[in-house]
């Protein structure tokens, strides 16, 4: 089996510093990545260099067996996507969004509508379907972002913080369906900082750190490298130890426990 996503070598430069440093892996169909790393670490980069919506330094990628052309764009038409900041255009409803995304896929106006009120029905927001999202709380717009990256039936899945805003019904419910995507062999690929979350549900985990996978593997095998949960790990590979210390600066803060040299 081909993998379905495959870089190498992957170099990206941003007014002379390289967020990505030569970044090798490849994802194979049927499986859930979930791509962590500190803020900075190249995680949405990496993302947007995917999408085509960055232009790579140097390496090779290849989605769908087939070297990436910058110029051809058809491969974007499997893919779902949703950013961790996504501008939605609050003038619109929610119907108005989702046939506009819709008919950038090339579906019918009735297909759209179809889909769109299932899903909205199955997450609870089914009686704003005529509703302006100016109107929206952040966790309506989020399954309204989430239903947009699925309503054309993607192979991929692009996720960057895809439960944030959701109740903890929503969340479950999202979470049950990425189990069953995975078993009709739809690719998950997501970012999160909730690192339970992404422990629970990664086939395997790659961590970022500094441009550079620093970590990959499913959480059993990463584990061995430092025992305990996945935060630990992660702030074992990330060099990340100073948690402690802070959160006594904070609390000095908050007590007002000032030194000379505040």
């Amino acid at each position: 089996m081909e993998p379905i996503v495959e870089l190498i070598d992957v170099i990206k430069t941003f007014d002379g510093r390289e967020v990505l440093k030569g970044i090798n892996f490849s994802v194979m169909p049927g499986e859930i990545i979930g791509y962590i790393g500190p803020n900075g670490a190249g995680k949405s980069t990496t993302v947007k260099i995917l999408l085509g919506m960055l232009k790579k330094d140097s390496g090779t990628i290849r989605i769908f067996n087939q070297t990436l052309d910058e110029k051809d764009e058809t491969y974007k038409s499997r893919i779902g996507y949703v950013p961790e900041n996504a501008e939605l255009y609050e003038t619109l409803t929610a119907k108005e969004y989702l046939l506009f995304v819709g008919e950038l896929y090339g579906m019918k106006e009735k297909e759209i509508i179809r889909k769109a009120v299932l899903m909205m029905d199955a997450l609870g927001i089914k009686e704003s379907f005529h509703g302006r999202l100016s109107g929206f709380s952040k966790g309506m717009r989020q399954k309204v972002l989430i239903i947009s990256s699925l309503i054309h039936d993607p192979d991929i899945l692009f996720w960057d913080e895809p439960l944030s805003g959701l109740d903890a019904n929503s969340v479950q419910i999202i979470k049950e369906l990425l189990a069953k995507l995975k078993d009709e062999g739809k690719t998950i690929f997501y970012s999160s900082h909730v690192m339970d979350t992404v422990e629970k549900l990664s086939d395997r985990i790659l961590i970022l750190h500094g441009g550079e996978v620093v970590a990959d593997g499913p959480f059993n095998e990463l584990k061995k490298e430092a025992a305990g949960t996945l935060e630990e790990l992660f702030n074992t590979l990330t060099g990340f130890d100073e948690h402690e210390a802070l959160a006594d600066q904070l609390l000095k803060g908050i007590k007002g426990e000032f030194t000379h040299d505040a």
